[in-house]
């Protein structure tokens, strides 16, 4: 994670599945700081119109005295690795903070050598919601494409983005735009790192939807209404990975 400005439901929905499925979460950020997710999300008017429901709230503020939560460990240090890890989970969010994560070449390498270990058959999995699949998509194998050019996945799509932006930049600007107005959609980034666009799976419907990649342990999805699914999902795979060993 970066240090702030995540969404809360991205976050706190599947860490708490994950916690009940008897799963030991780890938080990462850059110094081992603990982060805070997107305030607006939380509180205020736009949390009120368009920010997290009060089961991702309650979920937030249960997650917040998690101990873990609370002392993260670095991914800024060189000693760092994800290897150990049965599962990388990367949660989304718009606010421009967590450029801090998608621009970090640190994390990018980190992200490239572990996506290779999820290769089928294996144990390891990897799940990203969102901007979380943005940043995965930045990660490049050594040939230099990125680690989802072979790969089936969905993100944040074009028009999810772009309507919400269009629907409050008159109050709040560029909020819902990352990397600012007239900037590139998630989607769009992520197609231009695919081998071919029919790998970018879309669904118009707000009911939840996740896709799962057939040759990776890679499960992705779109926006907060998939954060239930998604982490559901993702137990079940991991589990099934898990029983390889």
């Amino acid at each position: 994670m970066a240090d702030y400005g995540h969404d809360p439901t991205e976050t706190s929905i599947p860490w708490k599945i994950f916690a009940d499925a008897g799963f030991e979460c780890t938080f990462v950020t850059e110094r081992g700081t603990q982060p805070a997710c997107d305030s607006r999300m939380l509180t205020g008017t736009v949390s009120a119109v368009l920010g997290a429901a009060e089961p991702a709230k309650a979920a937030y503020r249960t997650m917040s005295e998690y101990l873990a939560f609370q002392h993260p460990v670095g991914w800024g240090d060189p000693s760092f690795t994800l290897d150990k890890f049965d599962l990388v989970f990367l949660p989304g969010g718009h606010d421009k903070s967590i450029r801090q994560i998608l621009d970090s070449t640190r994390v990018h390498k980190l992200l490239a050598d572990y996506f290779a270990l999820t290769k089928k058959p294996s144990t390891k999995t990897l799940a990203a919601i969102c901007h979380g699949v943005q940043l995965l998509s930045a990660a490049k194998r050594p040939d230099g494409k990125s680690v989802l050019a072979d790969v089936t996945t969905t993100s944040l799509q074009y028009f999810q983005e772009e309507s919400i932006y269009a629907a409050t930049r008159v109050f709040l600007g560029d909020y819902y735009k990352t990397y600012g107005a007239g900037t590139p959609s998630v989607e769009q980034i992520i197609l231009s790192r695919l081998d071919n666009p029919s790998q970018f799976q879309k669904s118009l419907s707000f009911a939840p939807f996740v896709v799962e990649d057939p040759n990776y342990n890679y499960l992705s999805a779109r926006f907060p209404g998939d954060a239930e699914l998604i982490a559901t999902k993702t137990v079940e795979a991991v589990r099934k990975a898990l029983a390889m060993l």
